[in-house]
């Protein structure tokens, strides 16, 4: 690999959105360092996985360290990983709202923080953090998934402001709902505990969005990839949604 490559991390690339972007920018000559604790199901091309559980910092900061030993350069961060939570407020334990916020806000806090070095060293770079469009609208039965995604926006804007003189700049990404295995998963544990046919449900969540369907990962990985490319170099600290119209209503 030649040392003018661009380095792209992601972290959470093994599946849905993730995956969908670890693709987009391999594809587009990116070498990609996908952080997540589960390997590709299958190996994608000018692309490698590092375990790591972005929990933990200090394994953030051990595979940030070892991408720049080997490609001398980060140039885009995607801050994916994350997890979903159904529960009222008075539903949501201690110990689940911890769980929700080290996995979906302090991933992304360390994630951004181990990059920055680097990025403010070469005087440029792209952050992404993937947020939701629960940054923007509340929804019902989400109490801590949606605190933690207006969490990120947050993050998104502050750091664009505080690393601007640096030309690093940084955007959230706020999918409305998109069929992936997450996605997946929710509805099955909806079905599961309703008892709901779950192609109704499937047919109810499409029409609920005023295109009449729902997004796919490669919709939202081409819109991360604008993001980070020159195309959007005047973009930064932003709220971009990507939700068929959903947050317009």
């Amino acid at each position: 690999m030649s040392q003018s490559t661009p380095v792209c991390v992601v972290t959470g690339g093994s599946l849905g959105i993730g995956l969908a972007v670890v693709e987009k920018f391999a594809k587009n000559g990116y070498q990609v360092v996908n952080l997540d604790i589960c390997d590709f199901d299958k190996p994608v091309e000018q692309a490698q996985w590092m375990e790591c559980d972005v929990t933990s910092e200090s394994a953030v900061s051990d595979c940030i360290t070892e991408t720049l030993n080997r490609f001398g350069r980060i140039d885009a961060l995607v801050s994916n990983a994350g997890m979903h939570f159904s529960a009222t407020i008075e539903d949501t334990s201690p110990e689940d709202f911890d769980r929700v916020f080290s996995l979906n806000v302090k991933g992304a806090y360390h994630a951004v923080r181990a990059v920055l070095p680097a990025m403010k060293q070469a005087k440029s770079g792209a952050i992404i953090i993937m947020a939701s469009d629960q940054a923007i609208i509340g929804k019902r039965n989400s109490f801590a998934y949606n605190m933690s995604k207006a969490a990120l926006a947050s993050m998104a804007k502050t750091t664009a402001l505080d690393y601007a003189f640096f030309n690093i700049r940084a955007n959230a990404v706020c999918p409305g709902t998109i069929e992936t295995p997450l996605y997946h998963n929710a509805i099955d544990k909806y079905v599961a505990a309703s008892g709901a046919d779950k192609a109704l449900v499937h047919a109810e969540e499409e029409a609920a969005q005023p295109l009449g369907r729902l997004g796919q990962p490669e919709e939202v990985a081409a819109f991360t990839y604008f993001l980070a490319s020159d195309d959007a170099k005047f973009i930064t600290g932003s709220l971009q949604c990507i939700d068929g119209g959903y947050t317009a209503q």
